[in-house]
């Protein structure tokens, strides 16, 4: 994402405000944040991607930016893991973008490096269930409460997957 994106994400984002709340993190209102501006935005996601820490993308079809993808939290030394996620915009949902997407991150990410990426999703979240089961994520299990979404403490289904898995079938680009 660039500066000059910002009037393209702030169209994204409004338009799909009520599609993505059900779904979507956001600080608890005891944390008193407040809210990041676009530039902020651009400026932490760089600073993050520098030190390694995240790989975040924007999700184009036919130039127009219509979603997201990143890996987040990664972490390195023994663990070299982190956490993907994504979402896309309602119009463009039911596609399979989300999860070509998806998929061709998370392979940059195994060969840049990381053992373990997981993907957190609500448990009546469907749409998002089918990418990860798509992808070959493994379910684990029930993290409780685990990220603060649409005004409460929400659980998760955590999938994952690792590096020595094959990654084959319609949606990888390799068979590593």
């Amino acid at each position: 994402m660039r500066a000059r994106d910002a009037r393209a994400w702030m169209d994204l984002r409004e338009a799909n405000r009520d599609w993505l709340r059900p779904w979507e993190a956001s600080a608890p209102p005891e944390a008193g944040h407040e809210p990041m501006s676009f530039r902020a935005f651009v400026r932490l996601e760089r600073a993050q991607r520098r030190r390694l820490e995240a790989i975040p993308l924007a999700i184009e079809v036919d130039g127009a930016l219509v979603g997201r993808v990143a890996i987040a939290g990664i972490q390195w030394g023994a663990q070299r893991a982190g956490s993907l996620g994504y979402w896309i915009a309602q119009d463009h949902a039911g596609r399979g973008i989300a999860t070509r997407a998806a998929a061709l991150l998370a392979d940059h990410g195994f060969r840049a490096g990381l053992h373990r990426i997981e993907i957190a999703i609500r448990p009546e979240n469907a749409a998002s269930r089918r990418v990860a089961e798509k992808l070959g994520f493994t379910e684990e299990g029930i993290r409780r409460s685990h990220l603060y979404i649409d005004g409460a403490w929400r659980d998760h289904v955590v999938f994952a997957r690792t590096q020595d898995e094959p990654r084959t079938g319609r949606y990888w680009e390799t068979g590593a």
